[in-house]
C-alpha cells in the first residue's frame, strides 16, 4: 500500500515540477517573440518563482488528474501487468492533456497560459508521461522486471 502512496506522491511532484518548469519556458519563449530579451538567469529565476506560484491551482489539479488516471489505469493494468511500464506513462499524458482540455471547455479558460499554445500542451503531456513513468518504476512490485 505504501509503495503505492509513495509512487503516487512522487509522480505528483515530478509532474508537477516539469510542468510548472515548460509552463514558464513556454510563456518566455512567447515574450521573445515580441522581442523582450530572455537570458538565461530570468529564465532560472521565472522558473523557481513559478514553482512557488503555481502550487495551489497546478499542483492541486495535477494531483487530482494524475489520481484519476492511475487509479483507471490500475483496473486496466490488472488484466495486462506486463503492459504496465507503458500504461502508466500514457495515463500521465492523457491525464494532463485531458486536464487542461477540460478546463477549457468547462470554464472557457485555459488552466495555464502556458498550455495554451499547441507546444505548451504537448509539454504538458510530456510531464505527465514522466510522472506516469515514475509511478510505474516506483510502484511496481520488489523483483520484477522492468523494461526501460
Amino acid at each position: 500500500m505504501w509503495r503505492y502512496v509513495k509512487a503516487y506522491l512522487g509522480a505528483v511532484l515530478i509532474t508537477y515540477v516539469v510542468g510548472a518548469v515548460a509552463i514558464t519556458q513556454v510563456n518566455l519563449a512567447s515574450l521573445q517573440a515580441m522581442g523582450a530579451s530572455v537570458d538565461f538567469v530570468t529564465r532560472l529565476s521565472a522558473s523557481l518563482s513559478d514553482l512557488q506560484g503555481l502550487v495551489m491551482p497546478y499542483f492541486a489539479l495535477v494531483a487530482i488528474a494524475l489520481l484519476i488516471g492511475f487509479v483507471v489505469t490500475g483496473q486496466i493494468s490488472r488484466f495486462f501487468p506486463l503492459h504496465r511500464w507503458w500504461l502508466y506513462p500514457l495515463a500521465g499524458l492523457v491525464a494532463l492533456i485531458a486536464m487542461h482540455l477540460i478546463l477549457k471547455a468547462v470554464i472557457g479558460l485555459w488552466g495555464v497560459a502556458g498550455a495554451r499554445p499547441a507546444l505548451g500542451l504537448v509539454f504538458q503531456g510530456l510531464a505527465g508521461l514522466v510522472g506516469g513513468w515514475l509511478y510505474a518504476r516506483m510502484s511496481r512490485r520488489p523483483n520484477t522486471i522492468f523494461i526501460d
